[in-house]
């Protein structure tokens, strides 16, 4: 459905009296008509939509109604049969002796003698037929962040939220919150949003997840990142490490000789499950070389006969 901008059809600014909205709109109203139009088509498109826009700006209520919701909630409630019912527009334009809907259908009006009726269902239903009401707006969707640690988004978990109701209570509601939800996935909730203004369906509530910093694991995705380090010696030579796992099962990680400082390597399928199946995303593992500050004497004496040996 097309935003229809009120305020900027007539020219006036939101804060606008109603005095002013009056004076744009027969300003306008006297420039566009249809008797002025010549056949001009989107002169009298421009009229049809300053005269909504007067109907709408020229009573308090629907005004009211248009500012709070918008353009979208506002015609989603109002048919255009609604729009122009109680309007004063046929004496604006009696006024220029262009007549209105009071007129007979089909009698000549103004002096550019063309037949003419101001009647809101002929004037926006060419086909001739009715316009029936739009269905009540949706109420506005509500959104939640809740904050989950690593081990909740790799095996689900069910956690109780609370919120406050439309009337200012709190509700509580139970939410299982799936393997996979990690930071920015969201789950919908369709109906637990807020009620509609206008006596329709509510909307929905949308459960955004934060996942916690972890002291032992990193995530990007649904992968994992930890740091591991071993020895001078482990690297030269090959060496086989633990490593946990979100689960707390701990995996045999085989070294090879000659491993570089900051080499990375993959444990397929041990990070995050995939949120609708298919899979899981992997663990890496960052090894750090670490070089002793200060030797003994037996050590330099090996590692002087290294540099010997060519190492």
């Amino acid at each position: 459905m097309a935003q229809k901008d009120y305020y900027k059809g007539l020219g006036v600014s939101k804060d606008a009296s109603a005095g002013d909205i009056k004076k744009a709109y027969r300003k306008l109203a006297l420039k566009y008509h249809p008797d002025h139009a010549s056949g001009d088509k989107a002169k009298e498109e421009k009229f049809k939509a300053i005269s909504e826009a007067y109907a709408v700006l020229s009573d308090a209520e629907k005004r009211k109604k248009y500012d709070t919701y918008g353009s979208d909630g506002f015609q989603q409630h109002y048919s255009q049969e609604d729009i122009f019912r109680g309007s004063n527009i046929d004496d604006i334009l009696k006024e220029f002796g262009f007549g209105g809907s009071s007129f007979p259908r089909g009698r000549k009006m103004g002096g550019g003698g063309r037949r003419f009726s101001f009647n809101p269902e002929s004037m926006f239903n060419f086909g001739g037929g009715r316009q029936q009401p739009a269905a009540p707006a949706k109420g506005s969707d509500m959104e939640y962040e809740i904050s989950l640690t690593l081990s909740d988004i790799a095996a689900g978990i069910s956690k109780n939220l609370s919120f406050q109701d439309p009337s200012g209570g709190t509700e509580t509601i139970t939410v299982k919150i799936p393997k996979g939800m990690i930071s920015g996935k969201k789950l919908r909730l369709a109906g637990r949003g807020q009620p509609s203004p206008y006596g329709g369906p509510a909307g929905d509530l949308y459960i955004k997840s934060k996942i916690l910093d972890d002291s032992t694991f990193k995530i990007k995705d649904f992968d994992l990142f930890l740091n591991r380090e071993i020895k001078l010696t482990d690297a030269l030579l090959g060496t086989q490490i633990s490593v946990p796992t979100l689960s707390g099962n701990q995996l045999s990680l085989k070294i090879p000789p000659g491993t570089k400082h900051k080499s990375k390597m993959r444990l397929a399928g041990n990070g995050i499950p995939h949120m609708k199946g298919g899979g899981s995303g992997d663990l890496y593992v960052e090894l750090y070389v670490t070089m002793p500050k200060k030797l003994n004497k037996k050590q330099k004496q090996l590692i002087e006969k290294l540099a010997r040996e060519g190492l």
